[in-house]
């Protein structure tokens, strides 16, 4: 049975709840951290709703709200899901409780934490449902404003002052960038049908002239691609994953990052096709730089987190290069991508806190032995490995896979004469995989490191089991990286449904 509004009630949840805790006494700590349990566990099973109810053979858009906002300037709240959308909305529940039960150890404020952690949660799950721009940018920098805020207060404190503030200019800038060409179309929308709407589904019937798109796609596309950690546009995201606490790293990673990628396909590529044909070959140049750069750099750091944070760079490079190909299988294989690497991120995080939390060091020389005090922390890290260097039976074999499929020969050519004189376009996936391999080494080096050998004698005494809730929440982040590796289909057909529509306002093959 259908929940009447609930888009809108997983959307505004987290930012009321975390408003109505404002008005708890401070002194009160235990008490927040048990509100917010029950409403991330609220907001994830919500999530799990909108998931298992969405109707695949039905498609295209479901469990719409939509009401007149401002009339007066085309501005309406106008939300819903579909094929691409409902997966990240769940991705956004999971990480949301998991990350609420990591946090358990805050005792700093924990009130304010849980208040912020919550409105970031709300402007994630606006971007992923909107489809009226003008909602779409409200919710985007309701999700921005306040990560400098969870950094700067509960961040590290060696780097939470520049890194929060790098992160903001960084996402503040490229959300100026892609307003500009999103203004650009709502004027031209506005003057060529005489009605202002910011109604995404409307704007796709406008023909916009293919000079028009060749000029405002790159604002777009590489303003939203910004907060994905496109190159050369990417060196805050690693500042950010050290910095923050680690609930804060989790969304960072695991959720975040998404929202470049998810706005760069609705705003940029769907709106403004033709200009995305155009400039997508030298966008797909700085996406090879993203995974193969990305990979050499986390191969050489020695900070745990450092080494997470470029791996996400290069596994988000992956992301925009499925979607840079404008085909079936890469575009589908990027979807599933933006799924299984934020769970990936948010798990891999999860342990790198639980250890931080104990030896209160990330630096690699000084840890060791940890399997043998912490063995589902290890077995869940080992797991999230496994998803990075894309093996099979995990996730991230079945999102990588169609990726490179879809960049393999003539399925790359979609680009017609942008593409001349470059020959066979298979050299971009022979390059790209270069990436496997040293993502392999670097996962290995790290889990050897850190998780086996002898423990260090600075650190005897000091680490110890983690606790039983904190080992569910690595449980259950397992069991989706596992269960999309073994049964693909619980999620895949729904991603083509929204692939094939991208595809058809493409007007491509698959």
């Amino acid at each position: 049975m259908e929940i009447p509004y609930i888009i809108s009630i997983i959307v505004f949840l987290p930012a009321v709840s975390g408003l109505l805790m404002m008005l708890i006494p401070g002194y009160k700590k235990k008490l927040f951290y048990k509100i917010a349990l029950v409403i991330g566990l609220i907001t994830f099973l919500l999530s799990v709703v909108v998931f298992v109810s969405y109707d695949i053979d039905a498609a295209g858009y479901q469990m719409i709200d939509q009401f007149e906002w401002l009339p007066a300037l085309g501005i309406n709240y106008y939300v819903a899901v579909d094929g691409i959308s409902a997966p990240l909305v769940l991705l956004t529940g999971l990480v949301m409780f998991t990350g609420v039960i990591i946090s358990q150890r805050i005792d700093d404020r924990p009130r304010e934490f849980f208040a912020f952690l919550f409105l970031l949660a709300t402007g994630v799950f606006g971007v992923f449902v909107s489809l009226d721009m003008f909602v779409l940018f409200f919710f985007y920098e309701i999700a921005v404003f306040p990560m400098y805020i969870l950094i700067a207060v509960w961040g590290w404190k060696e780097t939470r002052e520049y890194a929060a503030m790098k992160l903001t200019l960084y996402l503040v800038i490229g959300s100026v960038v892609a307003l500009v060409g999103a203004l650009a179309m709502f004027f031209y929308a506005w003057e060529s049908t005489g009605v202002p709407s910011f109604d995404m589904i409307a704007m796709q019937d406008v023909s916009f002239p293919v000079e028009f798109q060749k000029l405002w796609f790159p604002f777009v596309f590489i303003g939203f691609a910004i907060l994905g950690g496109i190159f050369p546009f990417h060196n805050w995201s690693p500042d950010g994953h050290v910095a923050a606490p680690t609930a804060v790293s989790m969304f960072h990673a695991g959720v975040l990052m998404k929202l470049g990628a998810f706005a760069a396909l609705r705003v940029g590529i769907m709106l403004l096709p033709e200009g995305a044909k155009f400039h997508m070959p030298w966008m797909i140049f700085l996406t090879l730089v993203n995974v193969v750069y990305g990979a050499y750099i986390a191969m050489v750091q020695t900070d745990m987190k450092y080494v997470i944070g470029f791996s996400s760079v290069s596994h988000m490079g992956l992301v925009v290069m499925g979607f840079a190909t404008l085909n079936h299988d890469g575009m589908v294989g990027a979807s599933v991508q933006m799924v299984s690497h934020g769970v990936m991120t948010a798990l891999f995080f999860a342990v790198v806190g639980m250890i931080y939390d104990q030896a209160h060091t990330r630096d690699l020389s000084k840890l060791g032995g940890i399997a043998k005090f912490m063995p589902i922390p290890t077995l869940a890290f080992i797991i999230g490995g496994l998803v990075s260097m894309g093996m099979p039976g995990f996730s991230g074999f079945v999102a990588e896979f169609p990726i490179f499929m879809g960049l393999w020969g003539e399925k790359a050519a979609w680009a017609g004469p942008a593409w001349a004189g470059l020959g066979n376009k298979s050299w971009i996936a022979i390059v790209a995989a270069i990436s496997i391999v040293i993502t392999a080494a670097y996962i290995i080096r790290l889990i050897v490191r850190v998780f086996f050998g002898d423990l260090p004698k600075e650190l005897e005494g000091h680490i110890k089991d983690v606790k039983p809730s904190e080992k569910f929440a690595l449980g259950l982040l397992c069991l989706f990286l596992v269960g999309i590796g073994i049964f693909p289909s619980v999620m895949v057909p729904m991603m083509e449904t929204g692939v094939k529509t991208v595809l058809a306002v493409l007007g491509v093959g698959g």
